[in-house]
Formats: structure tokens, sequence, C-alpha cells
């Protein structure tokens, strides 16, 4: 491990120059030791599908209004855009979702706003005790043990660590990330553009936690829209269901099925899974209890 070194401050055109926190430590390529989950794999040796889990079923999951910073404004389809620091930034701003993604294969796209720039744009995932606010700029996602994350600047936070991961991210230039997430082989993986940039963490599935989907943003007004959820099957009767439930409507229409009650209850579980509840204003004590 080398020596604590700043980590690399960003001034964007025509603002003012951000404050870094320096608490975090760049991860040495050589202390293999220490890199239990910080492997990467090169492209070269390894062949990816181009679409991850282009056989799976939909997935159906958006961001949690009561789990994000108060410098997050939700929404869009469902909620499935995040604005970050809405007025102007002071510090660094996060949201998870509303999918425990342990033990499954689960993938989902990030669209990003040409607005890309600042100290810290991020995408990964989190357990549940990842803070989602700071008052600095600040690589939010992999501040600690508790979040794994990429940043814009093409670097993989873990542990108050980063190593490098993938070219800097063009900045005022929108693109799209793709994230795969593997609990049985406990594995993360990147894809920009439609193109992979090979696995970036690994033994995920010895995290006892929760495991949710997280982004963070220390730059004024940028957004990150949330598409393309995918899941895999758990086995053949739950691709069964997944097929069944794109030709009914509701609960109603599944006990107007001839088959047997068992079958109806577990149709209804996946109604209840796939099926988000319409949402409704939070109370002002809602929010301030979950912020």
């Amino acid at each position: 491990m080398t020596s604590v070194q700043q980590s690399p401050r960003n001034v964007s055109r025509g603002r003012r120059r951000e404050r870094v926190n320096t608490n975090q430590r760049r991860c040495d390529r050589s202390s293999d030791s220490q890199l239990q989950i910080f492997k990467t794999t090169d492209m070269e040796d390894e062949k990816y599908e181009p679409h991850p889990l282009i056989h799976g079923c939909d997935d159906s999951w958006t961001w949690n209004r009561r789990e994000k910073s108060r410098e997050v404004t939700l929404y869009g389809n469902s909620f499935n855009i995040a604005h970050f620091h809405p007025n102007w930034s002071s510090g660094t701003a996060g949201v998870k979702g509303t999918r425990v993604l342990n033990n499954g294969k689960y993938f989902w796209e990030l669209h990003l706003s040409q607005r890309i720039f600042g100290t810290s744009m991020m995408f990964g995932i989190a357990t549940k005790d990842a803070r989602l606010h700071a008052d600095s700029f600040t690589n939010l996602l992999g501040e600690d043990y508790n979040g794994w994350g990429l940043s814009h600047k093409g670097l993989l936070w873990h542990g108050g660590t980063w190593y490098h991961y993938t070219r800097p991210f063009r900045e005022n230039e929108a693109t799209v990330i793709g994230i795969l997430f593997d609990g049985v082989d406990g594995t993360l993986t990147y894809y920009k553009d439609g193109k992979c940039l090979g696995i970036a963490f690994r033994g995920l599935h010895e995290i006892k936690k929760s495991l949710y989907p997280m982004v963070c943003s220390t730059a004024a007004k940028t957004e990150m829209m949330l598409s393309g959820m995918k899941r895999d099957f758990v086995n053949l009767q739950d691709r069964c269901r997944a097929i069944i439930l794109k030709c009914v409507i509701d609960k109603v229409s599944i006990d107007e099925l001839m088959i047997p009650p068992r079958i109806k209850n577990y149709l209804k579980e996946g109604i209840n899974e796939i099926r988000m509840q319409p949402f409704q204003p939070i109370s002002e004590n809602e929010y301030l209890l979950a912020t």
C-alpha cells in the first residue's frame, strides 16, 4: 500500500474550485493480498455478452425516497430520475435503490445527463449503513467498507482507497452506464455506452449485509435516470411465472384462471414484486425521519 495521497482535484469550467476530502487513499496494484475485491479482468482475456441478462425478465424497482440526501430530488416515471443539488452544491448527495441485490443476478442502466463534471459522480452498490450525504466534496460511494463505486474519473472506490479502472468520462457529454451485479459469483461489472469495462469488484457474495444500488454526485444540477432493469430467473418455475404475468392485468385476472389456489397465490406474489404501489407524497415528519 502506498503512502496517503490526495485525491485528484477537479476545477469545472467557470465554476469555483471544489475542496476534496484528502482522507482517502490510492490502492497499489501490487498489493494483491489486500485486493480481494479490487481484482479487474482484462477485456482481451474474457468474452462478454453485449447485452447482459438478455434472456432474463424485466425487473421493477426505483430510487428510494426514504434513502436519499436532502439534496436529491426524485421525479419522472415512478421517480426513476435523480436530480442532484437543484440550486447549488456545497457537498455530496446520494440516493439508494429499493432493490435488494444479494444472491441474485441483476442489471440496470443509468443515463447520465450532459452535465458531467465536478469532484465525483459515482455509480455502484452500498449497504444500508452507507452515508447518503456529506457536507464536503468527496467520493462518497466507497469512502468506507459500506460501498463499492465507480467515479466519472474512471476510478474504483472501496474502503477509502481508489484504483484505476477505465478512462475518465468526457465532461459535458451524455453517457449510459450499465451495471451487472452477480450475487452468485460475487462480482460487479460496469458497462459504458454498451461496452463492457470488465469485472470491477469480486468477493461480494461474502457480504452479509443487504446490498442496494446507489448513486451520488457532487455536481450541481446533474441527473441520473434509471432504466433497463433486468434480473435473472431463479428457476424454471420463476421463468414460467414471468411469462404468465405478462398476460394478466391484476390479481382479479388471476382469480379467474382455472388453476389450483396454490399456483394462484404464487402468481399473486409475483404481482406484488413487479407492480409498484402508487407513490403518495410523504409528509414532512416522514421526510425528517428518513433523512
